[in-house]
């Protein structure tokens, strides 16, 4: 008889209420370069972003074959080769590039980088490394010998630079800006009193082009479509610019606002005299220098690029919104451009191609047969050697359109996987071979023949809930009129745009702001209401992370429920069909799977930073003179300020209405002695609360969420050039966060006490804050949040344990510290015999090797690592660490067993024979209860099969046992 051997400390401790226990967590992080093939030809390398690998086919016959996969870092989604033997994987959550051994099939080096890792070259002479780090926008430099620290940082004058190419001769490096901007700009007008956040509403100014009159015009001194007969006034609103050619900043009816924009009265629209947007889209880097120029003025979002390999130009794919075209009905189905943007390498400018030129955008909607012509949210770009084809993936098409030389379409697109993004073209071979990242799988296409010839499938752990519901968001030929916009047009990758939009309609109706949690009925917040105008103004791009729950929707919170977007697909995007019942739910399954990623500025074990350096946030002076770089803050210090007993807005904490842990308004209404939960509505909604003070004429808004609020710096108006056009508040017209803390409303006492809150307010997102309570009227209850411990995705490659520098050691502490609480989970990969194996660590110090019964001491892991065996260690969500490290496919038998006996671990429906040793999740104890969960398709033993106990684990936890069939 075999004895069960019980794992059941895997689980041992039940971590915070706030942190998720999934075996999958989804971020929905975006492909790079996601897809490359070997030098030699004969192998492809594919990033299996959710699954956490490097995955390698052969492809020197007809259709690639696996070889093999190597774990790596937290989201991959990038990769490059360097040499024969050695690519290197970019992992966006780890913060790390993986250096890869192919012919060891293993990590043989972590790379530290700076956040959000984004795609990584290699260029100059000597050859260097250059990676591009999307958050703080930034290049670092490495010696790919030896990459230790970087030898450089370039700042890059742009939001987010992502992915990279380098110039034929290897001199130069370009880097494409990813949320680069448009050239456009938001005006304030939306202010109910300009003292309350000392920004002067310059759109009501009789200075202006239209003599004060708020909401301007927009058709003449008309407004198409004709305002609705006996709707109120509407209310004075902002007003978006965008500069032209001439550089003139204009609004969509011919005003010319220059004057308040840059000219001698920038000061009107709160600004400096020459004030600007740089829109800048490719940074050019000299790999000798380091020096950097850029190409401007190409499109807003820059999502791919690749070097012309005859003319040696710069080619660019991506979008362009028409955000200073006002009003839904005027913007329907037309709001978007996919384009290409074509570089002279010398002389860096540029000419915007329409990618799809079959689109006269004079009607919202076309035939079926000729949206299926269009490219929608283009993620790669490749050209063929001779350069007489490039060849441009439409993640949301579903497709790769071909183009010439000069840039114009060629043919009709090829129609490949859901989700097309990275491209490489084997010209020997006369194919592409394309990664579909929403099925995961690659299709080979012939370059000839223009069409699909083999569909190659990988493991993709994630559930159904992200594989159905992912079309709604992304799909551009479902779910649009002319067949090139989707919901991720505007939200790219379930995040924003980071521009404003004024959605409004002057023929709209008034809807009813009754029903909604108005002011929680808190004295002092629950009056002043209005109706929800149909004329708006601008409102900037809200995240989807972690909305579903969250209800209502929409800055003013107009919209009760997902269902209530279902219009928008018929009278934005132009479709003549909206999703049923049945696609409402499957796509707000798929958006409740979505996580905040870690913050950035949290401390490894998720606390809060004491002196986090504030670079780029200026005083607008209030306290020191304008422009002043304010000091270092400390996050716990603004917490205080931010909670009771202080009040910083007159009788209030911000708390009160800024909830934690999401800075949300609560979902609960005050009954004069406590707060009580407000009833949700028919479809389960929530009812989260609006207020009416917060100094804009839209008098009912939706308490905003925090979280992201370090994803918004970028526009300033006490410096001459910024990067970012639109910033804070709903409209976007508070351009910092510096700005909205120095109103006259918040009491602080200084530069440094604005500092402290300023850094509070950069590392907001994350679960370990305080929450409130039902019996304290300033400090109320907070919904949950939907984000990440702050160490999750953390990495370290230990070559040997012993000789650990002091930082390297004390990181390895935290990482054990932080897995002995069960607030995050720590897998590892070590060379145990002639292989790399995989090992989850149990809370109280061993790992459960990949292999049933087998069990190593932290000391004993730690003891394997040697300069040729390395050891990696890598942070994990809690809860998936069984998954990541030792039953890859969640089928209760791990992976090391089911290489032992034939079956394969990235199959659920493959299995060891019964009588091996395996493993099941086991079902939540309650009480005493214990069992063994089904994984889909798998088998699962009987009761008489198996003899489980799970009096080991407390009452509500959830863990993995390791059973066998009894036999007799």
């Amino acid at each position: 008889m075999r004895i069960p051997v019980l794992v059941a400390s895997l689980a041992a401790a039940t971590p915070s209420t706030s942190l998720a226990q999934e075996t999958l967590v989804n971020w929905e992080t975006a492909h790079v370069s996601p897809l490359a093939l070997d030098v030699a030809g004969d192998r492809l390398f594919v990033c299996n972003t959710p699954d956490g690998r490097l995955e390698v086919f052969d492809v020197s016959g007809a259709e690639p074959v696996h070889l093999f996969d190597v774990p790596v870092g937290v989201d991959p989604i990038s990769v490059r080769q360097r040499n024969a033997n050695e690519v290197w994987v970019v992992n966006s959550i780890s913060d790390s590039i993986s250096v890869v051994d192919l012919a060891r099939r293993a990590v043989v080096r972590t790379v530290m980088t700076d956040d959000e890792p984004s795609d990584v070259v290699f260029a100059g002479s000597p050859v260097r490394a250059f990676v591009t780090c999307a958050q703080p926008n930034l290049v670092q430099v490495f010696d790919p010998a030896a990459p230790t620290a970087p030898l450089a940082e370039i700042p890059i004058l742009g939001e987010e630079p992502r992915a990279m190419a380098v110039s034929a001769d290897g001199s130069t490096v370009y880097a494409a800006v990813f949320e680069s901007g448009n050239g456009s700009t938001v005006l304030g007008g939306g202010l109910d009193d300009s003292v309350t956040l000392a920004l002067p509403n310059v759109v009501s100014n009789p200075a202006g082009p239209y003599g004060g009159q708020n909401p301007p015009p927009n058709d003449g001194t008309d407004f198409e479509p004709a305002m609705r007969p006996g709707n109120p006034t509407p209310p004075a609103v902002g007003l978006i610019v965008k500069k032209n050619a001439a550089g003139a900043w204009m609004d969509d009816n011919g005003g010319d606002w220059t004057e308040f924009v840059s000219g001698a009265q920038a000061s009107q629209s709160g600004r400096i005299t020459g004030w600007d947007v740089t829109d800048h889209d490719v940074a050019v880097i000299d790999a000798a220098t380091l020096a950097v120029t850029y190409a401007d003025r190409l499109m807003n979002i820059n999502m791919a690029l690749a070097v012309h390999p005859i003319t040696g130009d710069i080619t660019v794919v991506g979008t362009d919104a028409t955000n200073e075209i006002r009003f839904e009905p005027v913007l329907n189905g037309v709001f978007l451009r996919v384009v290409m943007g074509i570089v002279d390498e010398s002389t860096l400018g540029g000419v915007v191609i329409d990618t799809n030129p079959h689109l006269t955008y004079q009607a919202a909607t076309v035939p079926q047969a000729t949206r299926d012509l269009s490219l929608g949210d283009p993620r790669g770009i490749a050209w063929t050697s001779d350069g007489a084809r490039g060849y441009v993936t439409g993640m949301g098409s579903n497709n790769v359109a071909v183009f010439n030389a000069a840039g114009a379409r060629i043919g009709t697109p090829i129609e490949v996987g859901e989700g097309p993004t990275g491209i490489a073209i084997d010209d020997a071979g006369g194919r592409a071979f394309v990664l579909n990242k929403f099925d995961a799988s690659v299709s080979t296409v012939s370059l000839a023949a223009g069409t699909e010839t083999s569909r190659t499938p990988f493991y993709d752990p994630s559930p159904g809930e992200i594989r159905e519901g992912r079309k709604h968001l992304y799909d551009t030929h479902a779910n649009s009129g002319l067949g090139h916009v989707s919901c991720a047009s505007c939200h790219v990758d379930a995040r924003t745009d980071r521009l404003g939009w004024d959605l409004g309609d002057p023929a709209g109706l008034v809807e009813s702001s009754a029903g909604q949690n108005l002011g929680m009925n808190f004295p002092g917040l629950n009056t002043g209401f209005e109706d929800f105008h149909p004329m708006k103004g601008p409102m900037t791009t809200q995240t989807f992370q972690d909305i579903i729950g969250n209800e209502p929707f929409h800055w003013r919170g107009d919209r009760d429920n997902l269902g209530g977007f279902l219009p928008a697909f018929a009278g934005l995007q132009g479709d003549d069909t909206t999703p049923g019942a049945a696609g409402v739910d499957e796509f707000a399954d798929f958006l409740g799977t979505i996580h905040f990623p870690p913050n950035p500025f949290h401390n490894f074990d998720n606390s809060l930073p004491t002196s986090l350096p504030l670079t780029g946030h200026f005083s607008v002076g209030r306290f020191s003179p304008a422009g002043t770089q304010l000091p270092n803050g400390n996050a716990n210090f603004g917490l205080n300020r931010y909670t009771p007993p202080t009040t910083l807005d007159g009788p209030f904490a911000c708390v009160t209405c800024h909830t934690l842990p999401t800075g949300m308004g609560p979902n609960m209404s005050f009954n004069g002695s406590q707060y009580v939960d407000f009833p949700a509505g028919p479809e389960g909604e929530a009812h989260h609360g609006l207020v009416s003070v917060d100094g804009s004429t839209n008098k009912a808004i939706k308490i905003a969420q925090l979280r992201s609020s370090y994803k918004k710096v970028g526009l300033d108006f006490t410096q001459s050039s910024v990067q970012a056009g639109f910033g804070f508040l709903h409209d976007g017209s508070i351009p910092s966060l510096a700005h909205f803390l120095s109103s006259p409303a918040f009491e602080f006492q200084g530069d440094q006490a604005l500092a402290n809150m300023i850094a509070f307010m950069l590392a907001f997102g994350g679960s370990d804050l305080p929450n409130g309570s039902a019996n304290n009227p300033l400090f109320p209850p907070g919904s949950p949040s939907q984000d990440t411990h702050a160490g999750v995705g953390t990495q370290i490659t230990i070559n040997d344990f012993q000789s650990l520098d002091t930082e390297s050691a004390a990181l390895v502490a935290e990482m054990q510290s932080e897995a002995d609480l069960s607030r995050v989970g720590l897998v590892a990969r070590a060379f145990i015999g002639s292989a790399v194996r995989g090992a989850a660590y149990t809370p109280g110090g061993s790992f459960q090797v990949d292999r049933a019964g087998q069990q190593l001491s932290f000391a004993g892991m730690m003891a394997l690592a040697t300069p040729t065996n390395p050891v990696t260690l890598t942070v994990v969500p809690f809860g998936t660490q069984v998954r990541v490290g030792i039953d890859r496919d969640l089928d209760g038998a791990f992976d090391q067993d089911e290489l032992d006996a034939g079956s394969n671990p990235a199959n659920p429906n493959s299995l060891p024979d019964i009588g091996q040793n395996y493993c099941g999740p086991a079902a939540v104890n309650s009480a005493g209860t214990s069992g063994v969960m089904s994984a889909a398709g798998s088998r699962v033993a009987s009761d008489n099969d198996l003899r489980l106990t799970a009096s080991l684990l407390p009452a509500g936890s959830a863990g993995f046992f390791i059973a066998s069939r009894t036999q007799g």
